[in-house]
């Protein structure tokens, strides 16, 4: 689920042209840091901050919340849900901006969020909190993306950069936050306040936006075409697999397959027929660059996904972790993709070329590590822990260490003339990945046993079998990777 290393020109076509503001004297982070430039950076980091921490904070406290309300068969619900309606919101968030303007998009997205996480907070069912679950999805997707966009608008194009980094570094913050509110929380058996923690926080960086953020732009420009019928496809693909894996019979699961693979040939053909297209062209076909190395970032979204879902409640049922720690644990991933990035990020020539293969060779003896651990029961004393924390961070090192390259290529694959669609295109992909590898995971736990037959046993079956299962995913991505490196782009 992490969505830290996106490209800095998301949604290009629909951001209006900056409306410059003060020169800052410098470039440097004082810059950008100091002032009026300081309140704004406040007021944008925390969009992301939002929708970050409340990542880490949902899958700290699920082990808890099935225990409170039960849905135990929907445990996976809660990530799909979530992650589908930040694609939906990641894509409407261009149209919001250019009809309300900066102030009025970022508001409306601030309070669309709190309505998601009060609705959590006072679920007394599974099925209600999906509900609020959807809607905290739709309101992170507008501030996540509405975040980068309004960099453009708020800041002088040398800070940029800065701006970006700045951004991009929230997610490191919410691997150290997140656990703690929900361990905290979960602990005293209070998990409902955790969502309502949320609440006035959202609440603050939306006076925020009232204060620092523009109202409209002289030169607005309207929101670029919505490739409706793909999202509709994409969207739909993924709730087929989910209601598929909510029964543990077979034949249920098999249909929900089968309607997500009719689902995804739509999505195809109306991508080749449609005028305003998702992806650019190429993003189909694995003989092409753009291909495999789309295919390549799904499957190591995929791998990452699997894992920290389901990683807080392994822990705590086999492992006799408290929330709060066994949240801290499957962040590991998160910070092994940032360790990840920032060693690999100077690398060039050959050393690119084995970072990119070293993401799905880690990946999948992390896996294969998980699947023979996880599933074994301990009474939790580190000697039997720390594997299985090494585990989790050569998952999210090994996809840290691709991670910049495999963007860095999609920029430079992209077909002519279809440079900007590419580059928003990123972000469709990795939250489609990251919710069809939720939507898979929660099939696979069931069929092994998660829901029926349940209780330690079961919970043991289904971690052995998921990271196995998942466990396929990066040995195709090795062959994948392998044809990144051989179908260089110019």
């Amino acid at each position: 689920m992490d969505q830290r290393h996106l490209p800095s020109d998301q949604h290009p076509q629909s951001v209006p042209a900056p409306q410059p503001c003060a020169r800052p004297a410098n470039t440097g982070w004082a810059a950008l840091l100091s002032g009026a430039n300081g309140v704004r950076s406040l007021a944008l980091a925390g969009g992301v901050i939002l929708h970050a921490v409340n990542v880490y904070i949902a899958t700290t406290i699920l082990p808890s919340v099935v225990r409170d309300i039960g849905g135990i068969d929907y445990y996976a619900w809660n990530t799909t849900l979530f992650v589908a309606a930040s694609i939906l919101g990641s894509a409407l968030s261009a149209r919001l901006l250019a009809r309300t303007g900066p102030r009025g998009a970022y508001i409306s997205a601030s309070l669309v969020f709190a309505a998601g996480a009060l609705i959590c907070g006072l679920a007394p069912s599974m099925p209600v909190m999906l509900l609020g679950r959807f809607i905290q999805g739709l309101g992170g997707g507008f501030l996540f993306a509405l975040s980068y966009a309004m960099i453009r608008l708020v800041f002088d194009e040398s800070l940029w950069p800065r701006a970006m980094a700045l951004i991009s570094g929230m997610w490191g913050v919410a691997t150290l936050v997140g656990p703690a509110i929900g361990g905290i929380f979960a602990g005293f058996g209070v998990w409902r306040a955790a969502f309502w923690s949320l609440i006035p926080v959202a609440a603050l960086f939306a006076l925020l936006a009232a204060t620092v953020l523009p109202g409209r732009s002289a030169d607005r420009a309207p929101g670029s075409p919505l490739a409706l019928a793909q999202l509709l496809f994409l969207t739909a693909a993924v709730l087929a697999v989910s209601a598929g894996s909510v029964s543990p019979e077979l034949s249920h699961n098999i249909l929900g397959l089968g309607a997500a693979v009719i689902l995804t040939a739509l999505l195809i053909r109306s991508e080749r027929r449609a005028r305003h297209r998702l992806l650019p062209d190429g993003a189909f076909r694995i003989s092409t660059a753009l291909g495999a190395l789309y295919a390549t970032m799904s499957l190591l979204a995929v791998a990452v996904t699997s894992g920290e879902i389901f990683v807080p409640l392994f822990l705590q049922v086999l492992h006799h972790q408290s929330a709060l720690v066994a949240g801290y644990l499957a962040a590991l991933m998160g910070a092994g993709w940032t360790l990840g990035s920032v060693a690999s990020s100077g690398a060039s020539g050959a050393g690119i070329r084995r970072a990119i293969l070293a993401g799905p060779i880690l990946g999948l003896v992390g896996m294969l590590m998980l699947a023979v651990l996880m599933g074994s029961p301990s009474r939790g004393d580190w000697l039997a822990v720390m594997p299985i924390c090494l585990a989790l961070v050569a998952i999210g090192l090994g996809v840290g260490l691709a991670w910049p390259h495999l963007l860095t290529r999609v920029f430079q694959a992209a077909p002519a003339g279809e440079q900007d669609l590419t580059s928003a295109s990123i972000t469709t992909v990795q939250l489609f990945a990251t919710a069809l590898g939720a939507a898979l995971a929660g099939m696979v736990a069931n069929l092994a046993g998660l829901t029926e037959p349940g209780g330690i046993a079961g919970t043991m079956s289904a971690a052995g079998w998921l990271f196995g299962v998942f466990a396929l995913a990066p040995v195709i991505g090795v062959f994948t990777a392998l044809r990144v490196i051989r179908l260089r782009p110019s």
